[in-house]
């Protein structure tokens, strides 16, 4: 099929997340336009492999987005510069935060005529610990000026909350053209429903090793739950990084021990380990978008526990349709109270994950995000 469209170039902080949170977004994109990426070096050969087949033109650069180096930072702006000048995209398209900070004043610069940022949650860029640090408030000035209004700008959130507090920290106002999308989607024809295990009760959470995520709650309420049921199972993925806010060694060694969690480090591919699960769990109170945990999670039928906060409350529903539990954050007892729940009322597990996936089809469907993406941009 011959391309007669737009120029399309995106801008992003991970090569992985190109191909697992953007994936479907840029095949859609590639069918009648010509798609541009700015991207960290790719690591795996499949990521690189799928974009080749594409068609789309990868631009590499050894820029880490969660590194502070301001020789780093310069060096990213003078190629991102030089690559809009080179392309000259109708669209440009960046996320998270340094892509979406840098790239939008180098985009107005060069007088790209669609803009569309997307933060794909705020971390804790407006945490209450952060509000108090130097590179917290230097990072909200530079988003209050690279996002200041613009007639060629569109704004993507993937939640309600982020939008108002933005505005409440005047980096945005109402007057803005924002849009909220349902995260990033999630197939539903890669994410095959299966029957939740009901006998072999266990609970997973899927998260990387950060205090925010909920990782000790989770950790608390299992040893609690063990010492009451000892048969019952936890499991924990994620990769435990170099962050900030990275638990305790202390902890850490706690879990890989092997009880009373069974850890299994990062896994590419997380369908078998939600198969082989009764729950997902995440008890995060990180700044999310939309956890892709919870959307994969209830594409294959699972009742879901969750935090009452930003990003989280979207994805569970209450009453007839409820598909899981919100618990408010930082409270181990809540989340015992929750999973104590399931494992004495076993029938619910399977109505909640049914609900979930009903759920999962009607708000969270990629096709429906990214048709709504590309409404955004113009480009459907």
């Amino acid at each position: 099929m011959s391309k007669t469209g737009q120029k399309i170039l995106i801008a992003c902080d991970s090569s992985k997340s190109l191909v697992d949170f953007r994936g479907k977004l840029i095949e859609e994109m590639a069918k009648q336009h010509h798609v541009f990426v700015f991207t960290p070096r790719i690591g795996l050969q499949s990521e690189r492999d799928l974009l080749n087949s594409l068609n789309v033109n990868i631009y590499e650069t050894g820029f880490t987005g969660s590194n502070v180096s301001i020789f780093e930072d310069l060096t990213y702006i003078m190629k991102l510069f030089t690559l809009m000048r080179k392309v000259k995209p109708d669209v440009f398209f960046p996320y998270t935060f340094k892509p979406v900070i840098y790239g939008t004043v180098l985009a107005k610069l060069s007088g790209i005529k669609m803009i569309t940022p997307m933060l794909s949650g705020l971390g804790y860029t407006f945490s209450q610990k952060s509000l108090r640090t130097l590179i917290g408030t230097v990072t909200r000035l530079l988003l209050r000026f690279s996002l200041s209004n613009n007639e060629r700008l569109k704004i993507i959130l993937q939640n309600q909350d982020d939008y108002d507090t933005l505005c409440k920290h005047n980096v945005l106002t109402y007057k803005h053209q924002v849009f909220v999308v349902n995260g990033s989607g999630v197939d539903l024809d890669h994410y095959t429903p299966t029957q939740p295990e009901l006998i072999n009760i266990s609970f997973l959470m899927i998260a990387r090793l950060i205090n925010a995520k909920g990782i000790a709650e989770y950790y608390d309420a299992a040893k609690f739950i063990r010492s009451h049921y000892p048969f019952i199972k936890f499991k924990l993925i994620g990769s435990y990084d170099d962050n900030i806010d990275s638990i305790s060694p202390e902890l850490f060694d706690q879990i890989k021990s092997g009880d009373p969690i069974a850890y299994m480090g990062q896994v590419n591919d997380v369908r078998s380990v939600i198969k082989d699960s009764s729950v997902v769990v995440l008890p995060s109170y990180y700044g999310e978008g939309i956890p892709r945990c919870l959307l994969e999670s209830m594409a294959m039928g699972r009742a879901i526990i969750t935090s009452n906060s930003v990003g989280c409350r979207e994805t569970v529903e209450g009453g007839p349709a409820a598909n899981g539990f919100l618990v408010p954050v930082k409270n181990a007892s809540a989340l015992i109270s929750k999973m104590f729940y399931y494992i004495n009322n076993r029938k619910a597990i399977l109505r909640h994950g049914q609900n979930g996936l009903a759920l999962a089809g009607k708000k969270f469907d990629v096709h429906k995000v990214n048709s709504q993406m590309l409404k955004i941009m113009q480009l459907n």
